[in-house]
């Protein structure tokens, strides 16, 4: 009996994939996938690999900025420092005039001091 309903199943299956319906299915399936071919589409795997570089990225960026604010506020408060520093006494050693320490170089906190950080701008 149960070798009965297996060769039915079989034949109902074999009568289904022989319709025209499932023509029609084979045929649309096909030429959709021609045409997301075409398509310049990525990959659901493609893109989770690329949303989570995107999140390492993101990341890493958000660590830069606070890295680069904290230096910031390092080079501010250092120059505050050499700021209320006596300049004169080490302008002679760069070869300065016997006036001293120039205009430029006073209104440069730390530019006459050996020891300090020198950061060079482009002036616009």
């Amino acid at each position: 009996m149960n070798s009965f309903f297996n060769d039915l199943q079989g034949k109902i299956n074999q009568a289904l994939e022989s319709t025209p319906a499932k023509d029609i299915e084979r045929n649309v399936k096909a030429m959709m996938t021609q045409g997301f071919s075409k398509l310049d589409l990525v990959t659901r795997e493609e893109f989770d690999i690329q949303a989570q570089v995107l999140a390492k990225t993101r990341a890493k960026l958000e660590a830069l900025e606070l890295r680069v604010v904290e230096l910031e506020s390092r080079l501010a408060a250092q120059g505050a420092s050499t700021a209320s520093s006596p300049v004169a006494s080490s302008s002679t050693a760069f070869g300065s005039t016997a006036g001293g320490s120039t205009a430029a170089d006073a209104a440069i906190p730390g530019a006459t001091d050996p020891t300090a950080p020198h950061i060079i701008l482009d002036k616009p």
